[in-house]
């Protein structure tokens, strides 16, 4: 299953949106208002639930400065992964789209996919006011 967040530009250097993003603590301020749990682990991992969900651990997976970010999940019996792609638009601009790819059974996507969708639209949205 591959899921694309909308593009979302953002008034800030690719470096400055790629630094936010590598420090897992700032994805709590990119949440929905619907969580119930977040918890930093380490330096590059945290914990999040939203509420009737179960708990997910992300852990930083890849990082290719100032371009892309990788996350994926570690652990558990969800197997998915979540990238952020930086692209410079203009001095001081950049676009940001997340990317959410996993692999599931038919019935277990049919079920997330609409969640999940939401989940990755709302982190992009709130961006473009916590970047």
């Amino acid at each position: 299953m591959n899921l694309e967040s909308p593009k979302v530009s953002l008034g800030k250097s690719p470096q400055e949106v790629f630094n936010f993003l590598s420090d897992v603590k700032n994805f709590e301020q990119l949440m929905p208002d619907n969580i119930s749990k977040f918890e930093v682990l380490g330096e590059d991992k945290f914990l999040f639930a939203l509420k009737g969900m179960p708990e997910i651990v992300l852990k930083k997976k890849e990082s290719n400065a100032p371009n892309k970010i990788v996350l994926g999940a570690a652990g558990g019996k969800l197997d998915f992964s979540l990238t952020g792609d930086i692209q410079e638009t203009g001095d001081n601009q950049s676009d940001v789209k997340l990317t959410f790819e996993g692999d599931f059974n038919p019935m277990m996507a049919m079920m997330i996919k609409g969640p999940i969708s939401k989940f990755i639209e709302t982190l992009v949205t709130n961006m473009s006011k916590a970047v």
